[in-house]
């Protein structure tokens, strides 16, 4: 039975998460112990004890993620994935599980990823909405059509469901448009940056050093990429998609087409929250969704 097991992005972060790894496995505490080492300040704080507010940090959120995730992966005894797949952030989570990247590289590699996006969305303020029930061809010729302006497709997350980013004005000028062109859910999302977005260049290209200067292995099964929403097993085009992704589109429903045509029936989410699942469901109502435990 072929099972693809996904990991969440950015956004699926709660107060308390992880504490129960933490309280139920020796292992599980050895990593968040040795996170707190590599990242050099107490995330275990922030994110068994912190405030909603401490949590949504960017430098604080995406390794919170991360960890989640990856030390779940850990520590599943039934863990024998056919494929996997990330949103995002979750990529790199998916990466550390099949076994590209071990859970240091991993874990210095997403800090890094957050600290660098925190600081482009600094020097270049941007904005994402999410626009409901619209063809995402519709959506594309919109932002195509504003000019001097920066506003593109970022998140293909499921049919219907398209996110745009881009400059302040630039996604303002576009949820324009596509409410005068019948749209009726144009969505402005709470977010720090324009992330998926040409305003993303300075952070894909500090970034990129640090990708090119740590070691891609050959993983385990393949993984699909958001870039091309394609299996790939080559550690070096892994690499190559993995810097390109910090300004290109999330390409998740195209990743969850692939997936399903390959016969996949049964998703496991790996991670907080159930977000994934939600978008799997909306793709195939029959599909075995669940959340991954441990006992």
């Amino acid at each position: 039975m072929l099972k693809a097991y996904v990991f969440p992005g950015q956004g699926a972060q709660f107060v308390g998460m992880g504490k129960d790894l933490y309280d139920k496995s020796a292992t599980a505490k050895s990593m968040f112990k040795k996170a707190n080492s590599i990242l050099k300040f107490k995330i275990t704080d922030v994110m068994f004890e912190g405030t909603d507010e401490d949590l949504r940090q960017t430098k604080v959120t995406q390794p919170a993620i991360f960890l989640h995730s990856v030390i779940l992966a850990s520590l599943l005894e039934d863990f024998d994935p056919s494929m996997v797949a990330g949103h995002s952030l979750g990529e790199f989570s998916a990466l550390v599980a099949n076994k590209v990247l071990t859970f240091e590289d991993g874990l210095r590699l997403v800090s890094k990823r957050a600290k660098a996006m925190q600081k482009a969305c600094e020097a270049q303020p941007g904005t994402m909405a999410a626009i409901v029930g619209a063809e995402d061809s519709l959506i594309e010729s919109v932002c195509a059509s504003i000019k001097d302006m920066v506003v593109v497709p970022a998140n293909y997350n499921c049919p219907g469901q398209l996110v745009i980013s881009g400059s302040v004005e630039g996604v303002a000028a576009a949820s324009e448009k596509l409410k005068e062109a019948g749209v009726k859910r144009v969505v402005p999302l709470s977010v720090g940056g324009a992330f998926h977005s040409p305003l993303m260049e300075p952070a894909r290209v500090e970034l990129a050093k640090a990708i090119n200067d740590t070691t891609f292995n050959q993983g385990i099964c393949p993984v699909y990429q958001n870039v091309t929403g394609q299996s790939v097993n080559d550690p070096e085009i892994i690499k190559k998609n993995l810097i390109s992704q910090l300004t290109s589109p999330v390409l998740w429903t195209q990743t969850m087409s692939n997936i399903l045509a390959n016969g996949v029936r049964t998703i496991i989410e790996v991670g907080p929250g159930t977000v994934l699942q939600g978008l799997f469901k909306k793709m195939d109502r029959s599909l075995e969704l669940s959340s991954a435990t441990i006992a």
